[in-house]
């Protein structure tokens, strides 16, 4: 398994609540290989998971969420990586 590991800053808590719901949660959930995804924000600070069953399906999503940020003027991109899952409970 890979995790997409995506941090963002949030500029708009509301718009981006909205749209994280409404397109991008929707959007990587039938991405193939998806397994299960966590976003989480503190402040302005906003870090997700994703996780997939593959490093190829992982990576591809990780180009859909750089797509995805650099499409919503509510966010700002400050790193996506892919990693592999070495452990989970």
């Amino acid at each position: 398994m890979h995790a997409v590991v995506v941090n963002v800053t949030i500029s708009d808590r509301e718009t981006a609540q909205q749209r994280l719901e409404q397109e991008v949660v929707p959007s990587v959930s039938q991405a193939p290989g998806f397994q299960a995804g966590y976003w989480t924000w503190k402040d302005n600070s906003g870090l997700s998971m994703a996780i997939f069953d593959s490093e190829e399906a992982a990576t591809q999503s990780a180009d859909r969420a750089r797509e995805m940020v650099e499409a919503n003027p509510t966010v700002s991109l400050i790193n996506v990586e892919v990693r592999e899952v070495v452990a989970h409970a």
